[in-house]
């Protein structure tokens, strides 16, 4: 369970907002990389946790409290085109930045799940945790917004692909999901460049 330990120290040091940022999407077959940043100035809310260990129910319910509790939420979406032309790790990069240059609230110090990248560090001090997502309750909070921002585009997607089952799998690889590429191809959401995606 993530806690506030990291984000207190900086407090005490004087950052007065401490932000988190994560991202998720980076392993589906189909659909954009999505990353939040949420910005805090207290250790508010209870029970935060990496996405991934969170049930679909929990996650939206905890998404609402960070939206309502937060002094700031940015998100970036880089879709799959672009993930295809300069690959995932590029693309996940540029969907922080993105989250960032959507904060309305700009915090002094930025927590980051795994990463460092380069075009953020030179706009605010950073630090990347190692899976800073269970351990820091600002990137946890990050990753449950993108989560959940994430699943209502895929869901939404869904709508229009119904053959390819998004609603359940979120574009990951699942035995369905590579039956259905294998029987119709790929849609116009698909990453190309993944392996699996399209037959050679």
């Amino acid at each position: 369970m993530a806690n506030w330990e990291r984000e207190e120290q900086l407090w005490r040091k004087g950052h007065t907002l401490v932000g988190g940022c994560d991202e998720v999407g980076r392993g589906p077959l189909a659909g954009p990389v999505v990353a939040a940043i949420t910005v805090f100035e207290c250790g508010s809310i209870d029970s935060l946790n990496d996405s991934k260990a969170l049930s679909p129910v929990k996650r939206w319910r905890l998404n609402q409290q960070i939206v309502n509790n937060c002094v700031g939420v940015g998100i970036g979406v880089v879709p799959n085109s672009v993930i295809d032309e300069i690959n995932i790790l590029n693309a996940t990069k540029l969907a922080m930045v993105k989250a960032w240059d959507n904060l309305w609230v700009k915090p002094s110090y930025l927590l980051v799940d795994a990463l460092e990248p380069e075009e953020l560090a030179s706009r605010v001090k950073l630090e990347g945790l190692v899976k800073g997502d269970s351990r820091c309750s600002t990137i946890a909070a990050a990753s449950i917004v993108a989560k959940v921002y994430r699943d209502r585009l895929m869901a939404h997607y869904h709508k229009t692909y119904p053959q390819y089952n998004f609603i359940k799998n979120k574009g990951y690889p699942t035995r369905e999901h590579y039956q259905a590429l294998q029987e119709i191809g790929p849609c116009r959401l698909h990453r190309r460049s993944f392996r699996g995606v399209v037959n050679e």
